[in-house]
């Protein structure tokens, strides 16, 4: 199964098409500094704004890369339609993807029944693994833990839930009510607490940036050292915190690029460059770390 440390991936732009010689890199940048899978086109990845076309090819260039390395991949393949949920999902089976990552449908604000309908269509759709992905600020709905529940039992291959809801006691809630789910952290700030209440992995935003740090802090918690791993996430705080003052991806694209990790920044409507007040908090901030190139 895939877990433990995972960045959600960037979408590099050029002139307004995907950068996909940047892409690769950063991927192989991914790999060289210990990360367990990579993420491509979730939230992170600016998935909304792609192509299906481009969406497929970044899945297919991340399996690709990871091929031979050790490496996973975990395919953002959510939509808020059932339809193209299946067909990416069973593309990112096609093309080599170790497992799915699929968002609650967004904008349209299911109830509990559909997003259950929802999930076990994809499920029962491919062979792969699939991750559940609860991220309510984002995307207006809350999938509740009893139909996380509901659905790990009736379909076999729904094996994990990705919490980016931010609250601690649903954290534990989840450990206490469904133990055989697989918990991971998509929320940075968070990231120690849910390692420590038994979650199997991240995955970070941050890690884009400083993918040896959070590798090196999920894999100090999976191991049982808390105390190394407590104290990198300390180190994190204030990277953490500034990579989402605005939202996300646009502060980690800004940081990626004054570390000179990304030659354009780049974004896609509605999406724009941070203001200059948070560009420059981005960039103040971002001397105290090592950004290894």
């Amino acid at each position: 199964m895939v877990q433990g440390a995972m960045s959600a991936l960037i979408t590099p732009f050029k002139q307004g098409r995907v950068d996909f010689e940047t892409y690769e890199s950063l991927i192989r940048r991914q790999i060289a500094y210990g990360m367990d899978a990579c993420v491509p086109v979730g939230t992170t990845g600016e998935s909304a704004t792609l192509s299906h076309k481009e969406h497929m090819e970044c899945i297919e260039v991340a399996v690709e890369v990871c091929k031979g390395s050790g490496v996973k991949v975990l395919a953002g393949a959510g939509s808020n339609s059932t339809s193209e949920a299946i067909e990416l999902s069973q593309f990112a089976q096609k093309c080599g993807a170790d497992a799915s990552l699929c968002v609650t449908p967004y904008y349209n604000k299911p109830t509990q029944e559909g997003l259950f309908q929802h999930y076990k269509a994809v499920a029962n759709a491919v062979e792969i693994p699939v991750m559940l992905y609860n991220v309510p600020s984002r995307t207006g709905v809350n999938l509740e833990i009893e139909t996380a529940k509901r659905l790990h039992k009736e379909c076999s291959n729904i094996y994990a839930i990705k919490e980016a809801a931010g609250l601690m006691d649903r954290v534990v809630a989840f450990g206490a009510e469904v133990p055989e789910l697989m918990l991971l952290s998509g929320e940075d700030a968070i990231n120690y607490p849910i390692l420590a209440n038994n979650g199997r992995g991240v995955i970070s935003v941050t890690g884009n940036l400083l993918p040896q740090e959070i590798a090196d802090l999920t894999h100090y918690a999976l191991q049982g050292d808390m105390k190394k791993s407590y104290e990198i996430n300390t180190k994190l705080y204030e990277i953490n915190k500034v990579l989402f003052c605005e939202s996300n991806p646009i502060p980690i694209k800004a940081a990626m690029f004054l570390a000179g990790l990304l030659k354009n920044l780049e974004y896609r409507l509605p999406l724009v460059a941070p203001s200059k007040e948070n560009m420059d908090k981005i960039h103040k901030i971002l001397q105290k770390y090592e950004v290894k190139q």
